[in-house]
């Protein structure tokens, strides 16, 4: 295995477009998988990615594009994945070549369903990829701010601390600053939970909840987090380190965030499923509840925002009811 070697980004949306941005501020070509081939073409046609980002130019003769995922891993050493987690099975099924022998950065903040595994899990589980040969992605880091070129403080996990440092330069610019940790499934679980609280945060804000009620939300959220986090992954952290509350902070109340997006159109009154359709975005939460509430059927810790948000989203709980009997009775 070359380290890194070629880079490839794997994904056509948002936040595969800012990670190309990033690493052309660094890497002198990358290799770029989109599932789509007219999504290709119309890159090519423009400069700039169609669908997503579509302010950020690119210089075509520094990326390689791919609509065959087999054929872009041939082709590369380090693959950074940015596909939303339900569809990251289904692009992979289509492989005919080994993953064990690339080194895998996860850039997906989210869980694979249905067997409810975090990105790097599922990978060793079902691909034989190596703990050591994989890192991930976490912390503050919104797409669209990258694209302004907005200061972005990122954390590379690995367990492999001398690669996080690697991957953090290449990661690092004037506008990115990547720090590096080891906590690989903290950092991913926390990445999942964010999501759902800012579900959360969105309902609220949706049925104008002020400011001092959505400070009282985090707060308890953050704890709920920490309950978790530690009880499936029993190591030291500290929960207050920008890969988690910091994450946190900025998808609960960020204007970008869709989980927020999602949580303020039900609580405004749309149904999940049409404001669903109406986003035309993938909402990492949605699908992230669901795993963590199995998870938690094991490991039974007390995480009450989440299963509220469970019950809004999968039992058609009304989200009025919810929220009120959330500040009577957990929230302090």
């Amino acid at each position: 295995m070359s380290f890194p070697g070629k880079i490839a980004i794997l994904g056509g949306g948002t936040w595969a477009t800012a990670l190309a941005k990033i690493m052309l501020n660094h890497e002198k070509h990358i290799n770029w998988y989109m599932r789509r081939s007219e999504q290709i073409g119309d890159f090519k046609k423009t400069g700039h990615n169609p669908s997503y980002l579509s302010n950020v130019e690119f210089n075509l003769d520094r990326i390689t594009f791919y609509s065959d995922i087999t054929k872009v891993v041939e082709e590369s050493d380090t693959l950074i994945l940015a596909v939303p987690s339900p569809f990251l099975k289904s692009h992979l099924e289509k492989l005919k070549v080994r993953l064990d022998n690339k080194f895998i950065i996860s850039a997906i903040k989210g869980i694979i369903p249905p067997e409810n595994l975090l990105v790097t899990d599922y990978l060793t589980q079902y691909y034989n990829v190596p703990a050591g040969n994989m890192a991930i992605v976490g912390g503050p880091c919104h797409a669209e701010e990258i694209a302004l070129e907005r200061l972005t403080y990122p954390t590379i996990a690995c367990p492999d601390i001398d690669k996080a440092h690697a991957i953090a330069q290449i990661f690092s610019n004037r506008f990115v600053r990547a720090s590096v940790s080891n906590d690989v499934a903290g950092i991913e679980l926390a990445a999942v939970l964010k999501n759902v609280y800012a579900i959360a945060s969105g309902i609220c804000h949706g049925l104008k909840y002020g400011d001092n009620f959505q400070a009282v939300l985090v707060s308890n959220a953050i704890s709920e987090m920490e309950r978790f986090v530690d009880t499936v992954s029993p190591i030291e952290r500290r929960i207050q380190d920008s890969a988690y509350l910091g994450d946190l902070l900025v998808t609960s109340y960020s204007s970008f965030s869709r989980n927020r997006t999602l949580g303020s159109m039900i609580g405004r009154g749309y149904s999940v499923k049409a404001a669903q359709i109406e986003m035309e975005m993938v909402a990492e939460g949605y699908y992230g509840i669901k795993c963590v509430m199995e998870m938690n059927e094991k490991y039974n810790v007390n995480i009450p925002i989440a299963d509220m948000v469970y019950r809004v989203l999968y039992e058609n709980s009304p989200a009025r009811l919810e929220i009120k009997t959330l500040r009577e009775q957990i929230l302090k």
